[in-house]
This record gives structure tokens, sequence and C-alpha cells, in this order.
């Protein structure tokens, strides 16, 4: 925003007591809804599950692994599955995987709770590769391009998913899956906003009007680019990184 950009629409301001008020009307109902979703949570912990074949191949860096291998020993694997655009440029892949994706970071969490946290692509493994080291990520990688339809069975393979497995021995089960929405779990970036006054500043969202919604609107039909690249991909093309998916 700039001296010359006409002023945003703003709540009405009110006295301090007031607006405690407000916030702790608002506050009994965040309690609720972390409530909720604690009880979402344990519901889940208690689902039956379906064991899937532990010998199913995926390409990492050394060549074929099986999906059991992707484990790396530990009890639990949580994967995201990359969609891929075929012979496609990085600044055309999808925006909403690199969004996703490339805020997952720091996973000495996830593995201190003997769960493994990696990515199931379905692109080729070393173009895809590239394009993970590209965006400057380090978690573990992997092609499931001619897999993943098996992975994914009685599902649109095609869209990105979320799934989590739990291993016995040598015994592979899947436990949980979700997508569309439901990988919003993986961006800190959606709750953040979620919690300033004009939000993601989507135009489906319920918000007052003259609230600025210039995302994912007519005028701006990607709410994960800008220029015409996914925005993640902006400050490593600043920074030096090549983008170039073909070279070694």
């Amino acid at each position: 925003m700039n001296d010359r950009a006409p002023s945003p629409a703003l709540p009405p301001v009110v006295d301090r007591k007031t607006w405690q008020e407000a916030r702790d009307a608002l506050l009994a109902r965040e309690k609720a809804h972390t409530h909720e979703g604690d009880a979402i949570a344990a519901a889940r912990r208690r689902l039956p599950m379906v064991e899937i074949d532990a010998g199913i191949e995926v390409i990492g860096p050394d060549g074929p692994v099986t999906i059991l291998d992707v484990f790396k020993g530990r009890r639990q694997l949580i994967a995201y599955f990359h969609a891929w655009w075929p012979g496609r440029p990085a600044a055309e892949q999808c925006p909403g995987c690199t969004f996703f994706n490339s805020q997952v970071r720091e996973l000495s969490y996830i593995h201190s709770r003997d769960a493994t946290y990696a990515v199931l692509c379905k692109g080729p493994y070393e173009q895809s590769v590239r394009y993970r080291d590209f965006l400057g990520l380090e978690m573990p990688w992997y092609s499931a391009e001619k897999t993943a339809p098996q992975l994914l069975e009685g599902r649109n393979w095609q869209v990105h998913h979320l799934v989590c497995y739990v291993r016995d021995g040598d015994r592979v089960f899947e436990t949980y899956y979700t997508g569309g929405r439901g990988v919003e779990i993986m961006a800190p970036t959606h709750g953040l906003l979620d919690m300033t006054v004009y939000g993601r500043q989507e135009a489906w969202e319920d918000s007052p009007d003259g609230w600025p919604q210039p995302w994912y609107s007519d005028e701006r039909p990607g709410e994960f680019q800008i220029d015409g690249r996914p925005i993640a991909q902006w400050a490593r093309i600043e920074a030096g990184h090549s983008d170039d998916l073909t070279r070694p």
C-alpha cells in the first residue's frame, strides 16, 4: 500500500472495554472450535485402517525403493503427493503444491514422534527433485510417477493428497488421508492471515463490505502465484537460483 492508494475499509473504533467484551465473546467460540478439533482428532485416531502392499516402489536418490523404505525405520509416515505437470517449466508447476510444501521445513519435531515426512511426487524423479532443490527444500523426495494410482487407489490420484501410514513390522497400513482444503494444515500462513483483520483477502471469504479481497477473484484467479509464477519461486529467482529443471 502507498500514500496514493485508497484507504481500505476498517472496523469501527471503540473504547477498550467495549473491544474486550467483543473479544471475550469471540474467545468463547474459539475455545469451542479448539475443543471440537480435539474431538475430531480423537475420532481420527480411532479410524480403522487398510493394508497396502509394502512392496510398492517409488524412486528415490538411489533408485527404486519400497514404500516401507520411505518410513526410514520410523513407525509412521506422513506423505504429501505433490502434483506434477509433465513437460512444463518450473514457472508453470503446481502453485498450490508449491505453496503448501514450501512451508514444511523443520522436521525434527515430527521425527521426535517416531514419524517421517516425505514427498511422493507424481513427476519423474530427476526433474522433480531439481524443483525441490530450486525451492530450497530439504525433505525426503521420491517419485511416485508410476505408482501413484496404486497408492491412491479409488481416489483421483491426479490432485494433491496428504496421506498417513503406520507400519507393523514389515506390513504397511493407510490410516488417514485428506485433500483439497484439508491440506491447509501444512500452511501456517493461512492460520496467521486468518487472525488478521483482512484475513486471506480472497473473494470467497465472508468479510464486511469494503474489505480488500483482490485474491482468488476474476482479476487474480490464482491465489498462490504472482506475475505468472508460484509466489515462493520469486525469492529463489532473486537470490540467483536457477529454475532450469533440465540440467543435471
